[in-house]
């Protein structure tokens, strides 16, 4: 067939959730509790770091960009997913499907790379507290973080640019709840060859190099920790890092699952989606609650909150 020749589609089919039985209506109530969640959460976090100076620091600077990149990773998708099923018509138009692609890897990418600051954060806090203060100024950290936006802006730029020149003529199915690219590349036609082995370099160089970095990070703060004269001290430090290796734990062992694989034309996508739910959905939903349970500075920021809307809260929540 000659591909160069054919009409490209206009929109493609997405297959949709893994099927349980005759509880579709069941999972999608659930993902739209898991979304409202999510905007919750992550926007609870948002507004405690705008409105109380205590948490204006690195560490909550850093977070409240994860909860903006958790908001838009979710928003890329489940918006349109929820739509596709009260409608019941599962179909997404060309440009929209590559820009959901677009800006679900602009938020998936930005996001290691701020996991990155973080550590980076953690490690400074513990191992240089007496410096911290002077190299993680606001500026600093401003400048940090525009980096790691720009780095996921730039990072998968080029491969979009190349996926929405493919040819799409054999068929429009996705086999997939949203528009990634190994699906997307599995119906294309012309040679994938040049984007499998920048996607794959993309991939290894953003996830690997983030979590090389962080493991290392852990090991100095791990060391710092253990030398630590003051058990309470090393208590307080060890409850600081705890919830991000939860995450950091939830977020590469997902993604080392679905996007280290062989070549695309090989590979089967309807087991992957299970694990795409835990990174896409769950993931988002757990992180505010991970970094804010057991962490008393959010707690009373979210108390004194409360308390000026509702006067005598204290007392409840005493």
């Amino acid at each position: 067939m000659n591909l160069t020749n054919c009409t490209r589609a206009v929109e493609f089919i997405l297959v949709g959730l893994p099927k349980v039985g005759r509880m579709d209506s069941v999972m999608h109530a659930g993902i739209f509790l898991l979304y409202l969640l999510c905007l919750m959460g992550n926007g609870l976090i948002i507004v405690m770091v705008i409105l109380d100076r205590h948490l204006q620091k690195p560490m909550y600077f850093f977070l409240s960009n994860l909860s903006c990149i958790d908001i838009g990773h979710t928003t890329s998708f489940i918006p349109k997913l929820l739509v596709n099923y009260v409608s019941a018509k599962n179909s997404i138009c060309f440009y929209c499907c590559i820009t959901q692609l677009y800006f679900y890897f602009l938020f998936g990418v930005t996001e290691f790379f701020i996991m990155t600051l973080i550590s980076l954060d953690r490690y400074l806090a513990i191992c240089y507290p007496l410096r911290y203060g002077t190299i993680m100024t606001s500026g600093v950290c401003l400048k940090l973080a525009i980096g790691a936006w720009l780095g996921g802006f730039f990072s998968i730029l080029y491969q979009i640019v190349m996926i929405a020149d493919l040819p799409y003529c054999t068929t429009n199915i996705i086999n997939h709840f949203y528009c990634d690219v190994g699906p997307v590349l599995k119906i294309a036609g012309g040679d994938i060859q040049v984007i499998e082995v920048l996607g794959f370099l993309v991939t290894v160089i953003v996830i690997m190099s983030s979590l090389l970095f962080t493991l290392i990070s852990y090991l100095f703060i791990i060391s710092t920790i253990l030398r630590m004269p003051s058990t309470i001290r090393q208590q307080r430090a060890f409850s600081t890092c705890a919830s991000h290796l939860v995450v950091v734990c939830i977020l590469y062992g997902s993604v080392f699952f679905v996007y280290l694989r062989p070549t695309v034309k090989n590979s089967s996508f309807s087991r992957l989606k299970s694990v795409s739910i835990l990174y896409t959905m769950v993931a988002p939903v757990l992180n505010p609650f991970i970094y804010t349970i057991r962490n008393n500075e959010v707690k009373e920021a979210v108390r004194k909150v409360l308390e000026r809307k509702t006067p005598g809260l204290s007392n409840l929540m005493a």
